[in-house]
């Protein structure tokens, strides 16, 4: 079990990188970490790196420059702050290919800010539900109108660029030794 001081630092840093990256202080949300990394789990993606780290800062508020949180739960684990929020934010700009929509969003999302045995932040994994941002960010459009066609083209094209269709090295190779006890089996071999 972790110690009241330990919790409260931890809470703290997390709480200033929540902020500092709402009013973009760049320099401050990386200062949370000796070397910046973030997991986008639903798109497969790792930004590794300040150079890396940097460039998703910039891709992620040119497409979403209001982007905010509205923080749910708070969590405590041994290794990790555990954060539910909403995020939202208003489609303004390209998303990589995605063309801005003009649209608003509000996702709940999951952050696990996971610690060293040192206190270190030593990354940022983040899990959402990819198509209910994407659904909200192409509200308006039809399918069934042939005028927006050439942006649902656009739209899906963009979407398949900004997710990878392997996932990086690093989110495939989970330590099963973790999990005392735990085998592996075939779904064709579990009951």
């Amino acid at each position: 079990m972790l110690d009241t001081t330990t919790r409260a630092d931890r809470e703290k840093l997390v709480l200033d990188h929540f902020h500092d990256e709402v009013v973009q202080k760049w320099d401050d949300v990386l200062s949370t970490f000796p070397h910046p990394r973030y997991e986008i789990i639903p798109l497969m993606r790792v930004h590794n790196g300040d150079t890396d780290v940097r460039g998703y800062y910039y891709e992620s508020r040119n497409a979403f420059p209001d982007q905010d949180h509205e923080i749910i739960a708070l969590r405590h684990t041994d290794d990790a702050v555990v954060v539910e929020f909403w995020l939202t934010g208003t489609h303004r700009g390209a998303f990589g290919p995605i063309p801005p929509t003009g649209n608003k969003f509000r996702v709940r999302m999951t952050a696990f800010f996971i610690f060293d045995q040192q206190e270190k932040l030593v990354c940022e994994r983040i899990y959402f539900d990819a198509l209910t941002m994407f659904k909200q960010l192409m509200s308006g459009k039809s399918v069934k109108n042939p005028r927006d066609w050439p942006f649902f083209v656009k739209a899906v094209r963009g979407l398949m660029a900004v997710s990878s269709d392997q996932p990086h090295p690093d989110l495939v190779n989970t330590p099963v030794a973790q999990f005392p006890g735990y085998v592996h089996k075939p779904a064709a071999e579990r009951v």
